[in-house]
């Protein structure tokens, strides 16, 4: 049985037995917790991954090699034109040709004009790779822009689904191939046929992520108790869209190289060195014997450029999903 203590007979004063706690409305809304960094979390669970480590490296190194090494090789395709003996030479031939030059511009031979096939891949790779880059941030600014307010303004809506029933059922290529065609195949001729409606189905699917997001229960409830729509598409919906974004921005870039690689192989190149004017003007040497290498290098490196663009750009949408972050 328990026995009842009095505790007068303790010695200890009130102040000692007790204390007042006071009611504090903003102390008791605090939660104990570790603090969240969004951007710190999605890097957190994207190197987590050692091989995500090895794909960017890989990423970074191409995109680098592309971009500074072209400013040292000073490429010049017609150099060699008018020299006999220095056309269609395989590694080793073109190495024991040039043996004042170093021997890092002739690892992949020479190509038909006598120039050398590996600058002539990294001046390519940065031309396609900008065109990429270029087109893809036009793109997905104009198509998050528009696709954000028409998932929210039914007026704006009305509009570009008219807008989208009618351009959306023009084959994309097809268009591309017009607009090249009638503009003539340059660098900013191709950005213009590339980005003249390829926002648009971007658009149509960010509108649909915003109306699914929209439409939940705690959007609706800031809704009805007065919290602004920008305010709401800030705090609530970015987050979600976030990931969303990087997914879509991983399938788009690889796309445009993969583009103007088809549209240079049809015969709509452009006038600058590109990945796919190489690929188109090297075709006959497909099957050549001791001349292949001039066009599976370029085919080769195009192909490691988009998937590893795509893989890192989906590793990185995934992680951006605040979903992952648990």
């Amino acid at each position: 049985m328990n026995e009842r203590i009095d505790l007068r007979d303790t010695g200890f004063t009130d102040e000692e037995l007790f204390t007042r706690v006071d009611n504090d409305a903003l102390a008791a809304e605090k939660i104990t917790a570790p603090r969240y960094s969004y951007w710190h979390s999605v890097f957190r669970v994207f190197f987590k991954n050692k091989l995500n480590i090895i794909i960017l490296a890989i990423l970074v190194a191409m995109v680098l090699f592309a971009y500074i090494y072209p400013h040292f090789a000073n490429y010049d395709k017609y150099s060699n034109v008018l020299a006999e003996g220095l056309k269609h030479l395989s590694p080793s031939e073109a190495i024991a040709a040039h043996p004042d030059d170093n021997p890092i511009h002739w690892v992949l031979g020479s190509g038909g004009v006598g120039e050398s096939t590996f600058d002539a891949i990294w001046t390519g790779s940065r031309i396609s790779m900008s065109l990429a880059f270029i087109c893809a941030l036009i793109n997905m600014t104009i198509g998050i822009l528009v696709g954000a307010i028409w998932g929210f303004s039914k007026k704006f809506g009305m509009f570009m689904q008219e807008v989208y029933n009618i351009l959306g059922n023009i084959p994309y290529i097809l268009l591309i191939s017009v607009v090249v065609m009638i503009l003539s195949a340059s660098f900013w001729s191709m950005v213009f046929a590339l980005t003249i409606t390829g926002w648009l189905a971007i658009a149509y699917f960010i509108r649909t992520q915003v109306i699914i997001i929209r439409d939940r229960e705690y959007n609706l409830a800031s809704r009805c108790l007065g919290t602004s729509i920008f305010k709401i598409a800030i705090k609530n919906i970015m987050p979600f869209m976030i990931s969303i974004i990087v997914t879509l921005a991983a399938t788009e870039i690889p796309l445009y190289i993969s583009y103007e690689v088809f549209l240079s192989y049809i015969g709509l190149t452009m006038s600058d060195i590109s990945l796919g004017r190489l690929i188109g003007t090297a075709q006959p040497s497909m099957f050549t014997p001791g001349m292949q290498i001039e066009f599976w290098a370029p085919v080769a490196v195009t192909a490691v450029i988009t998937i590893v663009l795509y893989v890192v750009g989906q590793n990185l949408g995934d992680a951006a999903d605040p979903r992952t972050h648990m």
